[in-house]
């Protein structure tokens, strides 16, 4: 690709030289054969490189960072790799877990290990249960347990012997049989010797039956009074199974238990834990083991489920040695994604949860590290702006999702311990962003004190040529390219300079040159190659251009069918072609738009059509305003300005904004007040001041490449070309076609500094410098306006 270059102020016809000159072919040649060049992290972006360095070097609270720039400039890419080499010798953090708080299940303890030891205390503890399994209810079984539990129930039942059988001798000195079934007593009286039924007691006479009442009676109130003691002596006899029971299970896991607690000897919150542990899980295994009901015992599965439920950690964080600080990006930055979530199952048609159902969000995973967010994306998220706020001020890391505002008013939930935080947050975003957040969030600027500022542009420096190259030739191994040609190379620079619309600055949205060589690559593979060559390159920017440019070609073909009038030769008065540009999603072209103008006696002033009817935008109503400016300036230093006049952009139904039309429109505005014709042939791009200098404008490029291929349909007669601003000269990086229109003389750029060299080109007359005695010269083009203006003030104020 080619370009122009600027030759002498003024109005001026422009030069075509290299893009690419033969020293950068060499430059691109040397870094193509660099393996040093895969390695880079950064094109250009010093002042972004130095800002990262700070902001993750300094350990101060309130040093994270905001990283400032547009989509598409591989931010998260370069800060990424950046963070991970710079962070690659820092100590990996400590693990983290949540065990069971035996006191108040609702309230889970964090507990701090060293790190790699959250993995190793929960094999530790499942095998610690997996043993427990296999020591009872086994235990219970054991003679000697059996001996002890049955000699306290015989201690029990000689106590109550000894009560039944002085009750029974009393009784049989008194002629009653004591009898004991279903662990029920009852008295019947011998008559001759033998116990009497009912029926047979009820044939005695009144006498001696009533002797027997009272006689039983006195029994069973004498038995009562023996045996009042007998819940008490159950209660004790309860008390010591329960107490034989624990000491049992103590003897039991008590090896298992000093075994870890030897081994944990110097982590206090383990050795804590294991201690506090030991009363809930005699509890456990007592309840477990001794079922009484066959029908409600747990099998082996179910056992082990409790267990688990109750006793073993919950690994919120676990790492390996040498592993690093963690970098963590987090793509949907929704509260539970961030600060973790409480997971609930139903039992019984109620919810349930547990330590060992807490998820770990990303700051759970960052802490200790690095944690990267898209702004835009945390922002719209309910509650989690504050909240982070609050986590990274007061370096706590806390669960505490408002259960009302998400629909668990009557849920049961938990309140795990705050976790001690140390995280770098690392924000995503655009300008725009950073400065609402400035502007409406006072504790932005101490939370987020480290800018860093990604340039839209890159400066084409030897340095920012090999890292483009490296990280160039680094996408296309990944797509399994082996070589890339040194043309099409020098390609990807060119079209990266095309991007920014600039001769020696590069584009930094590198996404579009990674997706040009993705695009390219099939092609590539098309022709069975491992090299990616210059041509590979054009065919994908044709492709392109062809998916992208319906809307382009229509906009042409309604000018070729004359559905919209555009003159590219002869010579009109009070009209203009302009040269506009259009954004419609990804595609962007220029086209021409025809500037006319219209004036008259009267007092209205310069009327912008587009704004009366509100599809002109603020900053090109303020460009058509510039023009009263201009002309009041330029020519009413000694009577009042006063005119009608009217200015529009024929056959536009959208929306119109930026000020790149002002230079057109007063050049149709001169040309209706002094009737003299505007050259058809030629286009023209540029806003001015009310001093009448031609000031840059954007989208050059593709303002002439427009009306070029408009011009080359009807055939390039020689005369025909453009007008730009002298301040633009920097930012042309034209496509091969206008460039060699234009070395052939068939089209034609020229450049401009004022609205004098401007006129002067386009209305083929002199514009006419003020004299020493403040007139212009005579029959020049600044002499009919001021003419012109003078006769209509006298006509409006009654004095023609």
């Amino acid at each position: 690709m080619t370009t122009l270059s600027y030759m002498t102020p003024g109005t001026s016809q422009l030069d075509i030289r290299e893009l690419t000159p033969k020293l950068q072919k060499r430059l691109i040649q040397n870094a193509l054969n660099d393996e040093t060049a895969l390695s880079a992290t950064f094109i250009g972006q010093e002042r972004a490189s130095e800002a990262l360095s700070f902001g993750l070097t300094i350990e101060s609270t309130g040093y994270n960072l905001y990283v400032m720039g547009e989509h598409a400039t591989g931010r998260y890419t370069l800060v990424q790799e950046h963070i991970r080499r710079q962070v690659a010798n820092k100590p990996t953090p400590d693990d983290w877990c949540y065990i069971n708080n035996f006191d108040d299940q609702r309230e889970p303890f964090a507990l701090r290990m060293h790190t790699g030891e959250a993995k190793a205390f929960l094999k530790d503890m499942t095998q610690l249960i997996d043993e427990l399994l296999d020591t009872f209810p086994a235990a219970f079984d054991n003679p000697s347990y059996q001996r002890k539990k049955v000699s306290l129930s015989r201690q029990f039942e000689d106590r109550y012997d000894e009560v039944i059988n002085e009750i029974e001798a009393l009784a049989q000195t008194e002629n009653v049989a004591l009898y004991e079934e279903n662990n029920s007593i009852s008295f019947a009286p011998i008559v001759d010797g033998k116990p009497i039924d009912d029926e047979k007691f009820a044939q005695l006479d009144e006498q001696t039956r009533q002797h027997f009442i009272e006689l039983i009676s006195a029994l069973e109130e004498k038995l009562s009074e023996k045996l009042i003691a007998l819940p008490v002596w159950k209660r004790e006899l309860s008390e010591q199974i329960r107490k034989l029971n624990r000491e049992t299970v103590e003897q039991g896991i008590k090896p298992l238990l000093k075994h870890r607690e030897h081994r944990y000897a110097s982590d206090l919150g383990v050795l804590k834990y294991l201690r506090q542990m030991r009363t809930p899980l005699i509890d456990a295994i007592i309840n477990l083991s001794l079922e009484e009901n066959k029908e409600d015992r747990l099998d082996e599965s179910e056992k082990r489920s409790l267990l688990e439920e109750h006793f073993l950690p919950n690994v919120a964080v676990g790492h390996t040695h040498n592993e690093g600080a963690p970098v963590i990006y987090e793509a949907n930055p929704t509260y539970q994604n961030l600060f973790g979530q409480i997971e609930y199952t139903h039992i019984s048609g109620s919810a349930f949860t547990n330590h060992r159902m807490i998820r770990p969000g990303a700051l759970h995973r960052a802490n200790g590290g690095y944690l990267l967010i898209e702004a835009d994306k945390l922002l719209v998220q309910p509650f989690v702006w504050d909240a982070l706020k609050r986590a990274i001020k007061f370096n706590r890391l806390k669960m505490d999702l408002p259960q009302q505002d998400v629909g668990m008013v009557n849920a049961i939930t938990l309140t795990p311990q705050d976790i001690e935080l140390q995280v770098k947050i690392i924000l995503l975003g655009s300008r725009e962003l950073y400065y609402n957040l400035q502007d409406y969030d006072s504790e932005f600027d101490e939370l987020f004190r480290v800018l860093v500022d990604f340039d839209h542009e890159i400066p084409l420096t030897k340095q920012s040529t090999i890292d483009f190259v490296g990280r160039a030739r680094l996408h296309a191994l990944h797509c399994g390219i082996e070589k890339i040609e040194p043309a099409a190379m020098c390609r990807l620079v060119e079209f990266s300079l095309r991007m920014a619309s600039h001769q020696q600055k590069l584009s930094a949205r590198f996404a579009d040159v990674i997706e040009l060589i993705n695009e390219a690559n099939v092609f590539v593979k098309q022709d069975k190659s491992e090299h990616l060559g210059l041509s590979h390159i054009e065919q994908a920017l044709k492709a392109k251009k062809r998916r992208s440019g319906r809307v382009s070609q229509s906009l042409l073909e309604d000018i070729k069918e004359g559905h919209v009038l555009i003159a590219t030769e002869g010579h009109a008065i009070g009209t203009v072609n302009g040269l506009t540009v259009l954004e419609i999603g990804d595609s962007v072209f220029g086209t021409p738009a025809r500037i006319t103008s219209t004036v008259y006696a009267g007092a209205s002033g310069v009327v912008d059509i587009e704004r009366e009817v509100e599809l002109g935008q603020p900053i090109h109503s303020k460009g058509v305003m510039l023009l009263t400016g201009y002309l009041g300036h330029k020519y009413a230093q000694h009577f009042p300005l006063t005119l009608s006049a009217n200015i529009a952009l024929e056959q536009s139904y959208g929306y119109i904004d930026g000020d790149s039309a002002s230079l057109g429109e007063l050049i149709a505005l001169i040309s209706a007040l002094t009737e003299i014709k505007v050259n058809q042939s030629l286009a023209v791009t540029g806003s001015i001041n009310q001093y009448g200098e031609v000031q840059a404008v954007g989208g050059v490029n593709e303002k002439i490449e427009g009306f070029f291929e408009l011009c080359k349909h009807r055939g390039l007669n020689g005369e025909q070309g453009v007008v730009i601003p002298a301040s633009n000269h920097i930012n042309l990086v034209l496509n091969k076609p206008v460039t060699e229109a234009v070395k052939k003389g068939h089209f034609h750029i020229y450049t401009v500094e004022t609205v004098d060299d401007a006129v002067s080109l386009l209305m083929q007359k002199e514009a006419g410098q003020l004299s020493a005695r403040g007139r212009y010269p005579k029959n020049s083009i600044n002499y009919h306006a001021l003419n012109r203006l003078y006769n209509i003030a006298n006509i409006v104020n009654g004095e023609g």
